[in-house]
């Protein structure tokens, strides 16, 4: 899909900005808040729309927006505020004519200022790395407390496909946005810019479990592919890596050079151990809204379940280092004295490093405790060392410790 205005082209497929026939550096959250201009041309669109669309489940304030509206006027030259125009206290509006270009057959819609004209695009509009939204599972269990097993298979997913340095995987937090609701699949790879959506659901009775699940084109609507797995909770690993696998052989086509083979981590020794490691993941997401002690607590008492269960379980140990941190941050002093929160954070976290050196997320969690172990450099080399793994990696502990290692700069760009 391409985008073009005032000499002008916004590549969602690509994500780049053209002007002047060279490509502009925009930032992700800028390139996110003109596509949206761009999308709702001569239409008013409020301050709150914005910011809802391009930071997501995250309290960004009107100062952020303001920053990003005039990093977008600059690389576009809007210099006198003709094309994006601000509306005092309302939002802001886009004024300048769009023409929208894509693998379709031409479709007229409105003329004038503002509107959206559809044009045969000839040449081959898919990006190099051909991007999936992989939408929350749904949990047909009954039970809203079971919720968290379908969502943690969802996020495993999510993970495993981000593993294919040739497929750009939308992140979780704007794929899980759309959870619950009755959305049109087409309408979602237009706002996450995503070329395939996949759905599927999760129904778990007693030791049995049935994943569903279907890939769509999302430019079209047109099913790709389909397939249920009734399979016993031990096999739940192997599903999860037949779907991912399954996905990448179905966009092959579009693939140049897809990656077929992947450093797998140890997966736990029994599905119990699972089970309650997605019971703390699930429990530590709602602590980042809650607050609450008693919530941290539940998630390390999950956690020792699941390692008690099977002590060589890496990413148990890994979330085990990141609750570790938060007892140090909250100075809850009664669970875990205050020095040594940082110390165990650091143990863990080295342990799972140790079990599993290819996982990303376990260099995520030593480079957060380094972090606050005021280890920059080490820890920077840890989120790198992550990034190299998942290159489809976005963590906002990375901008934190890039920014208190005083490079602002390259924050921003990691965001």
């Amino acid at each position: 899909m391409l985008y073009r205005f005032e000499g002008c082209t916004l590549d969602l497929t690509r994500g780049c900005l053209e002007a002047a026939g060279h490509e502009v550096e925009l930032r992700p959250k800028c390139f996110d808040v003109l596509r949206l201009l761009l999308e709702n041309g001569n239409r008013l669109i409020s301050k709150e729309e914005l910011v809802a669309a391009a930071w997501p489940q995250v309290a960004a304030t009107d100062e952020s927006l303001a920053r990003c509206i005039s990093d977008v006027r600059a690389a576009i030259a809007d210099h006198e505020h003709k094309i994006i125009k601000t509306v005092p206290r309302r939002g802001y509006l886009f004024t300048a004519e769009v023409t929208r270009h894509e693998h379709a057959e031409p479709r007229e819609q409105q003329s004038g200022p503002g509107a959206v004209t559809e044009h045969v695009e000839t040449e081959n509009a898919l990006a190099e790395r051909p991007s999936i939204a992989v939408l929350a599972f749904n949990s047909m269990s009954g039970d809203p407390a079971q919720e968290y097993f379908s969502d943690g298979i969802t996020e495993d997913i999510i993970t495993e496909l981000s593993r294919f340095s040739e497929l750009l995987v939308i992140a979780r937090n704007s794929s899980f946005r759309y959870k619950g609701q009755s959305v049109d699949v087409r309408q979602v790879g237009r706002e996450l810019g995503a070329r395939y959506v996949l759905e599927g659901s999760v129904r778990r009775a007693g030791d049995r479990i049935r994943i569903s699940v279907q890939l769509i084109d999302a430019t079209t609507g047109v099913h790709r592919w389909a397939e249920r797995y009734d399979h016993k909770l031990e096999d739940t690993f192997a599903v999860q890596d037949e779907v991912a696998r399954t996905i990448v052989r179905v966009l092959a086509v579009h693939v140049n050079k897809a990656e077929t083979e992947r450093a797998l981590a140890k997966p736990p020794a029994a599905w119990l151990a699972y089970d309650h490691y997605l019971r703390a993941a699930h429990t530590f997401l709602r602590f980042h809204s809650s607050f609450d002690k008693e919530d941290l607590l539940q998630v390390r008492r999950s956690l020792d379940r699941a390692l008690a269960i099977d002590p060589d379980y890496a990413r148990a140990h890994a979330l085990l280092s990141k609750s570790c941190i938060e007892l140090w941050v909250h100075r809850w002093d009664d669970v875990c004295s205050w020095p040594a929160a940082i110390d165990a954070a650091y143990q863990s976290a080295r342990e799972a490093v140790r079990l599993a050196p290819d996982r990303s997320g376990a260099h995520v969690a030593l480079g957060w405790a380094l972090s606050f172990m005021r280890q920059h450099e080490a820890a920077i080399a840890e989120f790198e060392r992550a990034t190299e793994l998942n290159p489809n990696l976005t963590d906002h502990h990375f901008a934190f410790v890039l920014l208190v290692a005083g490079d602002p700069a390259r924050a921003v760009q990691t965001l």
